[in-house]
Parts: structure tokens; C-alpha cells; sequence
């Protein structure tokens, strides 16, 4: 079922008697089946304000992307923080749309530059468990609560409230990109040059090692005036070791799209996590999980690990998260059999005190247990 409207999403939330599934796009598998009904926000779609001199856009929450991207366009704008588009990854169709985007504080490559999707979230409304419509500005809950709704909602995934409608910064799309390319570094020597070339003055928009098995490929974005981007780009090749390539405009841009997109790994049978953690210790952490044959893609200069393992047994589940909790940060399971997803929770389990915290917000807006119920359960008990 989809609404057609913010109020006819309101009664229906108040009117469900059991669990919500909800879906923008349906670009990313269900995680686990939770037997409740399908609410799809598709139908809550449309550019409602656009402002290209103030550089905001005030847009429905089932926009698709595509459709945001191109409104966008017209002006010589865009959408910085590079949202990715997860159908080749997770072998889904549909469409991404914006508010998916947001519930997931879906961030690209540039996030390094320019921060991640929450960053420019500037308003949201939404619609919580209760059936109750709480917008940004309107009904003032921040002032009451203490709560920042907007941090709340990007990367909630849904579990706090539906969003009906978001507020976004936007930037102007660059002059030039050129990209540096470097083959075969290993993958301690070339995470190093990232985050040596991330600490340069040259401002650097990307920064990605692919380690696939095969070979490996290191890239270096630039972007910005075309005479700028040619003069950093050439001090910041002479500042890496020899073998650099430069690559320009529409090749460039492919080059990114493939990494946005973690194009490397899909179209296969293995099981994918996304890794978070510091980047001076991803080359350790990685390495450490040998014995189960990783391919990786490291984005944000290593800070942000793709890692594709064989989708057996609990597809490395206690090693990563050992691992991560060892050296820092989380691990997500983004991908698998259904096997694998009714047994291996999705999320990193919690410290006992943030588990406390998430649960007294999940208790505040949406008390029934409504919205999506276990997709963020921090153990493998799939709550009623």
C-alpha cells in the first residue's frame, strides 16, 4: 500500500494494527521478514520548493533521485554528497529515492570533501509511530526535547518516523574533475598515499583503493576551477610516488560512479559488509581476516570498507565484528542470502548504554513498534 498524501499516510499509521515494512525504492532488500504490511512512500513525490540563488530544494520524501538530480542539473547544480545508487550492488530494481537516501544518510566518496547526506539535510517532516505529523520548525520539538530531529531521521532507517518531506543544502557541480590513478600499490602503501594526499592542502574529493585480488587500483579526486584543479593536480602528483596517471572529465566522472556504486562487487554471490572505522587501521583490520579471502574497495581514504566474503556459515560475522570492535568502528551486513539474513543481525551490536538510548527513542516515536521492528535489533532476536 502507498499513500497518496502526508494525511493519508498519518491514518494509516494510525489505523495499522500490526508491523509496517516500509520501503522508498525498494532499491535495498528487506532485511529480515518481518510478515508486516508493505508501505511504500512513493506516492508522496514532487519538487515543493526550489531556490537555485539560495541554493536549497524542499522536495517529497518518494522523489526519486533521477528526478532530483535533473532538476538540479538545469541550474549547473547538485546533490554533494553522492548518493549511491544500490540496485547493481544488491541486485534490486525500482528507483532510489531521496527519502530512502536520507533514512539512510546515504553518503558517496565526497563525503571526505564535504561531509556526509545528514550534513545537508536542513528540515525534515515526518510522520511518527503514533500517526502524529512532526515537522521542523512548526511543531517545535527540538526546543521541547531536546531532540535534533534532523540528526535523528538520517540514518534512522525508518525507525523513528516515515519521512514525507526534506530540506536540502545543495552545491554548485564544479568546473573540471581530474582523477589520479595508480596500479598495483599494495594496499598498505597506497591507503598511506590516501591519507597522506588527504592531509595536502589540494583539497582532494575522493580518495579509493580497489584491492579485488587481481590487481589493485588506487584513485585521487580533484574538482573545481579548471585552472585550479590542473595546477593541484599536478603538485599532488609530484608529492606521490611514480606511476600516477591523470584522468579528466567524462572518464573521470566513470571512475567515481563506479565507486559511489561499489560496482566491483556486484553481481555476485558474496556476501557484503560495509565497514566504518579509522583509517590508519583499515590495512590492519583487513588483513587480519585473511583466512576468509576478502575483495575489498576502500573509500574515504580507508575509512569506509566494502568487503565481500564467501556467504557461508555466518559470512565472517564474528571475526569482522571482532575485528571492529577490537581496532574501532562498526560493520554492516548489506548483503546475503536469506539464510544468512534470518540469523546475522544487520547492525553492529551496541555498548550497553547507546542500546539504552536507541531504545527509549524508538519507545518515544513509535511506542506500538510499528515502524520497521528488528531491522536495528542489536542481537539476532527479531522482536514480536
Amino acid at each position: 500500500m502507498g499513500p497518496a498524501s502526508e494525511t493519508e499516510l498519518a491514518e494509516m499509521i494510525r489505523g495499522a494494527s500490526g508491523p509496517l515494512d516500509l520501503r522508498g525504492g525498494g532499491t535495498r532488500v528487506p532485511w529480515r521478514p518481518r510478515g508486516g504490511a508493505v508501505l511504500s512512500t512513493g506516492g508522496l513525490s514532487g519538487v515543493r520548493l526550489y531556490e537555485p540563488g539560495a541554493m536549497t530544494l524542499v522536495v517529497g520524501a518518494g522523489t526519486p533521485v533521477a528526478e532530483v538530480e535533473a532538476v538540479l542539473a538545469e541550474k549547473g547544480q547538485r546533490l554533494a554528497f553522492e548518493p549511491m545508487d544500490a540496485r547493481g550492488l544488491m541486485g534490486t530494481e525500482g528507483a532510489p529515492t531521496i527519502g530512502g537516501v536520507m533514512a539512510a544518510n546515504v553518503s558517496g566518496p565526497r563525503r571526505v570533501q564535504v561531509g556526509a547526506a545528514r550534513d545537508f539535510l536542513l528540515g525534515v517532516r515526518f510522520v511518527d509511530g503514533t500517526g502524529q505529523v512532526v515537522k521542523n520548525g512548526g511543531r517545535v520539538m527540538k526546543n521541547v526535547t531536546g531532540y535534533d530531529l534532523v540528526k535523528l531521521m538520517a540514518g534512522s532507517f525508518g525507525t523513528l518516523g516515515v519521512l514525507t518531506e526534506v530540506a536540502l543544502k545543495v552545491m554548485a557541480v564544479p568546473q573540471a574533475e581530474t582523477t589520479l590513478v595508480a596500479r598495483g600499490l599494495e594496499t598498505g602503501a597506497a591507503l598511506a598515499a590516501l591519507r597522506a594526499a588527504l592531509g595536502t592542502p589540494f583539497d582532494v574529493s575522493g580518495a579509493c583503493h580497489i584491492a579485488l585480488g587481481e590487481g589493485t587500483e588506487t584513485r585521487l579526486r580533484l574538482e573545481g576551477m579548471a585552472g585550479s584543479v590542473a595546477y593541484r593536480a599536478g603538485r599532488l602528483r609530484e608529492s606521490l610516488c611514480a606511476g600516477w596517471e591523470m584522468v579528466g572529465g567524462a572518464e573521470s566522472a566513470a571512475l567515481w560512479r563506479e565507486v559511489r556504486d561499489v560496482t566491483a562487487l556486484a553481481g555476485t554471490g558474496e556476501a557484503v559488509w560495509k565497514i566504518s572505522t579509522v583509517p590508519g587501521r583499515a590495512a590492519e583490520l583487513v588483513a587480519g581476516l585473511a583466512d576468509l579471502a576478502p575483495r575489498a574497495v576502500f573509500d574515504w581514504g580507508g575509512g569506509l570498507i566494502w568487503l565481500a566474503v564467501a556467504a557461508e556459515v555466518d559470512a565472517g560475522a564474528a571475526a569482522i565484528r571482532s575485528a571492529v570492535a577490537r581496532l574501532g568502528g562498526h560493520a554492516t551486513l548489506v548483503r546475503g542470502p536469506d539464510t544468512l539474513r534470518a540469523r546475522v543481525p544487520m547492525f553492529q551490536p551496541q555498548a550497553a548504554a547507546v542500546a539504552r538510548i536507541a531504545a527509549g527513542l524508538r519507545a518515544r516515536f513509535d511506542p506500538r513498534g510499528l515502524l520497521n521492528p528488528g531491522l536495528m535489533a542489536a542481537s539476532d532476536e527479531v522482536p514480536a
